[in-house]
């Protein structure tokens, strides 16, 4: 009878010591790739910025403004858009460099914003984007 006694079954074991350190290393890594790949692959260049950066005015620079309404104002005279290139032209004219300051509410479109610089572009004119003062100290 001792021959036919069943063999004494081991159960197999799956060691789970180091899962959770594996694990760990895993989502490190993925996190740490998920942060380097953009996911706007196209490459744009940006505008930079620098700010208190004063603008020189002995050179009188035109101050044109763009309201949320989209109302022209050259310096502080009312302009209607069809005529706004013509003032610009006319105020630029004398000018070795001339220069205007767009004040554009930042609710307005991009065309509106294009419209205006396409103007300045035409005159041949530095156009300079004004901005709102940072709260950083």
């Amino acid at each position: 009878m001792n021959r036919l006694r069943k063999k004494a079954h081991k159960e197999a074991e799956v060691s789970t010591d180091s899962l959770n350190d594996i694990m760990f290393f895993l989502l490190l890594f993925f996190l740490i790739l998920s942060t380097m790949v953009s996911p706007n692959a196209i490459k744009v260049n940006l505008p930079n910025s620098k700010a208190n950066r004063p603008i020189d005015n002995s050179k009188k620079p035109i101050h044109l403004s763009v309201t949320k309404d989209r109302r022209y104002f050259v310096d502080t005279k009312e302009v209607d858009f069809s005529e706004l290139e013509n003032v610009i032209l006319e105020k630029t004219k004398n000018a070795s460099e001339p220069t205007v300051v767009l004040h554009i509410d930042k609710d307005l479109k991009y065309q509106d914003f294009i419209d205006v610089m396409q103007i300045g572009d035409r005159a041949k004119c530095k156009m300079i984007i004004a901005t709102a003062p940072s709260n950083t100290k």
